[in-house]
């Protein structure tokens, strides 16, 4: 991860090569440097691409709503445990080799996940399929840091932002579509199944065209830490899933009190490991620096609520709204648009407005989401994508220009020794936050929409929460920008 530091840094706002640095060289042509964001496009894409799917795996697998917001976070959990370790993994066995055995083994998950008969065989593919997209999408920053200079990193840097607001976006989208079409009576399996062609595709493109490339002296993984991490995830997040169906047994409450424990076995250990100068999978000296414990306050405030959102949005469209998964799908289009477009434009306005575009982000997030409450209260079950399409288009904005800058902006003011750490807490961080938003934020609706609140009460609960919480990010907002 350590090989990271400059693509990092070139996100931020001062992405300008100095004088001092080579000449700009691009050793990844067009077709290699798609291949490598595929490592970047796919996870994402996965992760959003399966909420408007939900109703249907329901149905057909018998699967209770618990089990359907683990179908969500038990990816996400794997992938948080293991990004970092697979970032290290890959600077000492090469990014190459970890980059193909990742993209092999998400590609055939995905084919096991299409095929799956069971509800529990599918959480099982889920969990190794998180953890394959953990040893592949490391490498993608690692290996744009370590091959390009200059104006190409700059830009491939720019297009790796762009490809994750584009799989965020599509995501559902193009999942309602494949369930609508239901293609050869795939009905909902489509949505994995699409994943092996691509996967086979950028598998062969990265063995012909990709160069291998590993750091001159790789740290030692943490095991003890991804495993105590894995742990604390488990013992948080499970309960939070399962406990509103199961009403709430003791067992749920023995398991939430233990994440306490788990949290401090945790921090002695990243702590005696950092004081012993091993390499911690957390470093407490980067979560002592200011600017990281404000983007994580970040990461945490957007990351939980959107993947909390993206989840309940899919059940709300495709229940009392009566929308078929097509109408869902194409209910955030307008927000796709959104996001898209300051995907495109965002690292330009970044340059200008640094930690402001931030700010700016997430006041027109909140204006979104509190239309989308007030059409929620008075248009409710009658609502139709064209109905949604104003509150999305703006929430569609706000979120883009939090998103885009949120990782540059932050590590762009993290001393540049400890810029790769802190890249790979905060993607940590990201994938941690949409698995505990599915089962938080989830949780929560259904535990109104199954009141007289209602579906259409309960989702404009969240979004005024959502808009609430955006409002609170601001000034938090307002102290990076002030530590720059």
């Amino acid at each position: 991860m350590t090989d990271q530091l400059a693509s990092v840094r070139a996100a931020g706002p001062a992405a300008e090569p100095r004088p001092t640095e080579p000449p700009a060289t691009s050793p990844l042509g067009p077709v290699a440097l798609t291949t490598l964001l595929f490592g970047a496009f796919l996870p994402m894409l996965s992760f959003f691409i399966i909420n408007v799917a939900l109703p249907a795996i329901g149905s057909d697998l018998h699967a209770s709503s618990g089990e359907l917001q683990l179908v969500v976070g038990s990816y996400g959990i794997a992938n948080a445990t293991l990004l970092v370790v697979g970032g290290r993994l890959g600077d000492g066995f090469g990014r190459k080799r970890l980059f193909l055995i990742g993209l092999t083994g998400f590609t055939v998950m995905s084919l096991i996940c299409a095929i799956a008969p069971t509800i529990g065989v599918l959480l099982a593919a889920r969990v190794v399929q998180g953890a394959a997209a953990a040893a592949m999408t490391p490498q993608v920053l690692a290996s744009i840091s370590s091959l390009l200079t200059g104006e190409h990193r700059a830009r491939a840097m720019a297009m790796f932002g762009v490809v994750g607001g584009a799989a965020a976006a599509l995501g559902q989208i193009l999942g309602g579509v494949l369930v609508e079409a239901n293609v050869f009576g795939l009905d909902w399996r489509a949505v994995f199944l699409v994943n092996v062609p691509v996967g086979l595709v950028a598998v062969g493109a990265a063995i012909k065209l990709l160069p291998e490339t590993r750091a001159d002296k790789a740290p030692r993984v943490d095991l003890v830490g991804a495993g105590l991490l894995a742990l604390t995830l488990v013992l948080l997040l499970l309960p939070l899933t399962e406990g509103r169906t199961l009403g709430w047994p003791l067992w749920t409450w023995v398991s939430l009190a233990a994440t306490i424990p788990a949290v401090v076995l945790l921090g002695l250990h990243q702590h005696r490991s950092e004081k012993a100068g091993q390499a911690p999978l957390i470093p407490p000296s980067v979560l002592r620096l200011r600017a990281m414990r404000i983007g994580l306050l970040l990461a945490v405030g957007f990351f939980t609520t959107f993947g909390g959102f993206m989840f309940v949005f899919a059940l709300a469209t495709q229940g009392e709204a009566g929308m078929s998964p097509l109408e869902g799908g194409l209910s955030l289009l307008p927000m796709a648009v959104g996001f898209l477009i300051t995907s495109v434009y965002g690292p330009r306005l970044q340059q200008k407005y640094g930690a402001g575009l931030i700010l700016r982000g997430w006041i027109v997030q909140s204006v979104g989401y509190a239309v989308l409450a007030v059409v929620a209260l008075t248009v409710w079950p009658d609502v139709t994508p064209w109905t949604l399409a104003v509150p999305m288009l703006i929430a569609g904005f706000g979120s883009g220009l939090v998103m885009v800058p949120l990782m540059g902006v932050v590590v762009g003011q993290v001393p540049p020794a400890q810029a790769g750490l802190g890249s790979g807490i905060l993607l940590t961080s990201q994938q941690t936050c949409l698995a505990l938003g599915a089962a938080t934020v989830g949780t929560a609706y259904l535990s109104l929409a199954g009141t007289s609140w209602g579906q259409g009460g309960a989702l404009a609960a969240v979004a005024l929460a959502i808009t609430a919480i955006s409002l609170l990010m601001t000034p938090v907002t307002q102290q990076l920008r002030s530590s720059r």
